[in-house]
């Protein structure tokens, strides 16, 4: 299963304000990363998100890895830590016959 890294800096401007002292990621970084790293992986189109599931928090400078799987209509993926899963989902595939 095709996998990346997502790089996060402990310092992103997220953080400020989600929590403050408790600083998490915010899902739609989670989320943003993951499929601008999807697309720059594959050249699919990603027309929107189907369905996303939070599992556990993610923390600054935390190792985020995903694994993702892509098929005609949908990419399937998790984002994980070494230790725990973090979020899973997935995006729908733009169809060619509707561009």
């Amino acid at each position: 299963m095709p996998s990346f890294s997502l790089a996060l800096p402990a310092d992103h401007p997220a953080f400020a304000g989600h929590f403050p002292g408790q600083p998490i990621v915010p899902g739609v970084v989670l989320l943003d990363l993951t499929q601008s790293a999807i697309v720059a992986n594959t050249g699919l189109i990603l027309s929107g998100l189907a369905v996303a599931k939070f599992h556990s928090p993610a923390t600054p400078g935390e190792a985020l890895h995903v694994e993702y799987q892509a098929d005609d209509a949908l990419v399937r993926f998790e984002i994980r830590t070494e230790a725990r899963k973090i979020a899973d989902g997935k995006f729908m595939v733009q169809r060619e016959d509707a561009a």
